[in-house]
């Protein structure tokens, strides 16, 4: 059949259950109990009810249920993620001990990623766009994650880097694009990672948007405005006065 799958979290406790239980009519002393790991390390081992010696890096960190046999694992790590098995040996009224059962299970160890931080670098502008560079990044995870991008409510592709000490250490992730923002655009980055997620968005706005006309007028322009409008008043004016004495003269004349 499939192999069962335990997922647990960094600094956890995890329970892994064994393929038998000891009956209350037997006790532990008639078996022998082995949990290992990959097949090659010792986990936890009891040999006629007596605890045996195991890999270092499990000690003070596990226990065993003297009765169903779960193993307890305290404080996850990563480098606990891999194939388990609990391997059981009864010895029976013969001395030859009986594998009773030997039953593999996987555990699924996740550490959380960092909420995603994007930043947005301008590469040049011009009126109608600005070409940005944005980038994503997220760090601290396992195991290795997804990255993917949506912007204006359409999916892009991010130009995606790993970082990863070991194939045990957690991840840092750095996603990378090109973009030209004309007005505002709305980015969201999210990293994936063992059917969880975590996002961040962000809104690009255009920096350098042109309106005609950009310059005020300055104040010599104001200025000279201004009296070529006095003058032409002045002018309306003086006529104005001209053409009603001139008139004013021409009905006197007429009249004498």
């Amino acid at each position: 059949g499939l192999e069962k799958v335990v997922k647990s979290k960094v600094g956890e406790r995890v329970s892994l259950p064994c393929c038998h239980e000891i009956p209350s009519s037997e006790s532990l002393q008639n078996y022998r109990v082995y949990w290992q790991k990959n097949t090659t390390e010792v986990v936890l081992a009891y040999a006629e009810g007596k605890k045996m010696p195991a890999d270092k890096q499990y000690e003070n960190r596990t226990e065993m249920n003297t009765s169903n046999l779960t193993l307890l694992i305290s404080d996850v790590e990563i480098l606990d993620n891999g194939s388990y098995q609990c391997i059981v040996q009864h010895r029976g009224s013969s001395q030859n001990p009986v594998v009773v059962c030997s039953e593999p299970l996987a555990l699924f160890v996740t550490a959380d990623f960092s909420k995603p931080n994007i930043t947005a670098e301008v590469s040049s502008e011009s009126c109608e766009s600005t070409e940005m560079v944005v980038r994503c990044f997220s760090y601290g995870g396992f195991p290795k994650p997804k990255i993917s991008g949506i912007l204006n409510n359409k999916s892009v592709v991010w130009n995606a880097t790993w970082v990863s000490e070991s194939i045990h250490s957690p991840y840092n992730v750095t996603g990378e694009l090109r973009l030209n923002v004309t007005r505002e655009d709305s980015i969201t980055c999210s990293v994936e990672y063992n059917g969880l997620s975590k996002s961040t968005s962000l809104l690009l706005k255009n920096t350098k948007m042109c309106i005609v006309p950009t310059v005020k007028p300055s104040y010599n322009v104001i200025t000279a405005s201004s009296i070529i409008v006095v003058v032409f008043l002045l002018a309306i004016a003086l006529a104005g006065r001209y053409f009603l004495r001139h008139g004013k003269c021409s009905t006197f004349f007429k009249k004498q």
